[in-house]
């Protein structure tokens, strides 16, 4: 038997166990008018049956993720060629980093320094030269400066 199909039947036994143990503790407190009283029933069925419900979902669950076996896979006939690796993909989904070597500019009141095509400053009209301003920081995008 696959250990799959064991575990979900243990916790499916384990679950409908716990189901009957909770609506029996819950009959048996449902006639009991003080709570000294009830306290047997809670102890005997409706903890031990949660506690079941608790452990049959667990049981299901690790069923659910060990699945079936896989397949072995099916050998090549050897009358065909395998297929040819494929080429990959070109890495478009960043741009190129910034190679220009003009003057650093800087947007008014910006507390960096970018190179003049960096993405940040590209297509801003209000960025300026930033002339050497020791106060201003390097772009962590573009990095004007040498490390």
């Amino acid at each position: 038997m696959p250990t799959a199909r064991f575990l979900l039947w243990c916790g499916l036994v384990a679950a409908v166990g716990g189901a009957v143990l909770c609506v029996l503790g819950w009959y048996g407190i449902s006639g009991e008018r003080f709570a000294e009283r009830q306290l047997p029933y809670l102890a005997s069925c409706t903890v031990p049956g949660a506690a079941l419900l608790v452990a049959g979902a667990v049981l299901v669950a690790a069923a659910a993720r060990t699945g079936p076996p896989p397949s072995p896979d099916p050998e090549p006939a050897p009358d065909t060629e395998p297929a040819p690796d494929p080429e990959p993909a070109p890495d478009t989904a960043l741009p190129p980093p910034p190679s220009s070597g003009g003057p650093p500019l800087r947007v008014p009141g910006g507390t960096l320094a970018h190179r003049p095509d960096c993405p940040l400053v590209a297509d801003r009209p209000d960025a300026v030269p930033a002339a050497g301003d020791p106060a201003l920081a390097p772009c962590p995008v573009c990095e004007p400066w040498p490390p």
